[in-house]
């Protein structure tokens, strides 16, 4: 049998680095896609020596002609897609009142455009069973408060929302689209905030677990939803969080 394929934005670091990994530890074919092409680089000369299926392509998904061509790019290396995780993303803490509209753009343009153009795309090499995984965060159903403030609240909420609308719109397809809702994680994203200890104290106290979760932990969550295991789910929300929207 032909192996599985997929694609992983973001995967240069982070949830989506772990997720890369996870796919192509359990047999997938898999295509990293990420701005970044340092880290890129790293995790392809750390495959060398492993027998995994892995490739990486430099995107930046908030740019529509880019996303078009790597998709089209992936399906010609790999033949229909089987698995699509979105997790490439952008944090924006800055408070409200002195946040601009640029930022907020950008941090929109990311997050929330940026998984609609690699949905919309992936679909079209899709066939009946194809899954795809969001990656949301409680900021998008708490309205932030933890770390990200307005923008990063309010495209995280969006990607909830575009999660469902995706799933209804591609069900004659057969394809199935869930979301994973991180609680923190420790991800270079929020490195820099990690370094205000008493942050991370009120931080890590929200969740029931007092600890913040590895990306890892999230990359198992993310696997599942993109297995045959989760064939009777669409259109939900796994939220992954310790805890947190217990209170």
């Amino acid at each position: 049998m032909s192996p599985r394929t997929a694609v992983v934005s973001g995967a240069a670091s982070g949830i989506g680095r772990a997720t890369l990994w996870r796919l192509a530890q359990d047999g997938y074919a898999v295509i990293g896609m990420d701005k970044d092409a340092e880290g890129l680089q790293a995790i392809t000369e750390a495959a060398k020596p492993l027998s995994l299926s892995i490739t990486c392509m430099v995107l930046d998904v908030a740019d529509e002609t880019q996303v078009v061509q790597s998709m089209l790019l992936a399906f010609e290396r790999l033949g229909p897609l089987d698995a699509l995780a979105t997790c490439a993303g952008v944090v924006n803490a800055t408070p409200f009142g002195e946040l601009s509209v640029k930022d907020f753009q950008q941090t929109y343009n990311t997050n929330v455009v940026g998984t609609f153009l690699c949905i919309r795309e992936a679909a079209k090499y899709m066939t009946q069973g194809s899954r795809i995984c969001t990656i949301g965060s409680v900021a998008g159903m708490r309205g932030g408060e933890l770390f990200g403030t307005a923008a990063y609240a309010a495209s995280k909420g969006a990607v909830l929302a575009l999660t469902k609308s995706a799933a209804r719109a591609l069900a004659n397809k057969g394809i199935s689209v869930n979301c994973v809702v991180p609680g923190p994680t420790q991800t270079p994203m929020i490195e820099a905030m990690w370094l205000d200890e008493n942050k991370r104290a009120i931080v890590e106290n929200a969740s029931l677990q007092k600890r913040a979760a590895s990306p890892d932990e999230l990359a198992c969550s993310v696997a599942f939803l993109l297995s045959s295991q989760a064939s009777n789910i669409s259109g939900s929300t796994l939220v992954s969080d310790g805890g947190i929207m217990m209170y």
